[in-house]
């Protein structure tokens, strides 16, 4: 029979640390990559709005023509219509009182700093920003080879090997790490807990 005590860590509101159960508050992988898919809902919305919305103008007034026939004009369209309204929605809803996006929160989990506490907005802007590097850099790629007549197949295929790289690596400190943390969590001291 085993008649030891548990020593609390810290305690605060959402849950109680000690040194047996400490493991248990960070989010697992199976537990983040739900967070995520339930996330890609209301993104998935929002893209279907943005693609019906330019059907609509480009069947009134052509805009493909005049906003994707020019590679920087394109990429910089795509970037203020897609990339930066998803990277707002995460930073926002991990910068808030409730510290989790709709998916975070739907499974009880929320973004804190490595002393559990809350992050501000330009924290989790970062965190968001490092997130998204590997999906930027591979519209980056696509937009060279619709573009450009003669691309470099070696500079596309190694861009696409970063791209690789860099989700493998986030992948693989997620699975290997203490708390669980990918690349982008260890570079802005951030990690995914659950609440209690």
């Amino acid at each position: 029979m085993n008649y030891s005590i548990k020593t609390p860590l810290r305690q605060s509101k959402f849950y109680l640390l000690t040194r047996d159960d400490q493991m248990e508050n960070y989010a697992s992988f199976w537990r983040r990559a739900g967070a995520f898919a339930i996330d890609y809902i209301p993104i998935l919305i929002y893209l279907l709005a943005v693609m019906l919305l330019f059907l609509l103008l480009n069947t009134l007034f052509d805009v493909n023509q005049l906003l994707f026939t020019n590679r920087t004009l394109g990429q910089l369209t795509a970037f203020l219509l897609v990339t930066l309204p998803v990277v707002l929605y995460f930073a926002l809803g991990e910068s808030s009182a409730r510290q989790g996006t709709w998916g975070k929160r739907r499974l009880g989990l929320k973004v804190t700093d490595i002393a559990g506490k809350r992050i501000n907005f330009g924290r989790t802007l970062a965190r968001t920003l490092l997130k998204f590097v590997p999906w930027e850099l591979s519209h980056t790629l696509i937009w060279e080879i619709r573009f450009t007549t003669q691309t470099d197949s070696l500079l596309i295929s190694y861009g696409f090997a970063l791209v690789y790289l860099l989700i493998g690596l986030n992948l693989a400190a997620l699975l290997i790490t203490r708390k669980h943390q990918t690349l982008y969590d260890l570079l802005v001291k951030t990690c995914v807990i659950k609440q209690r």
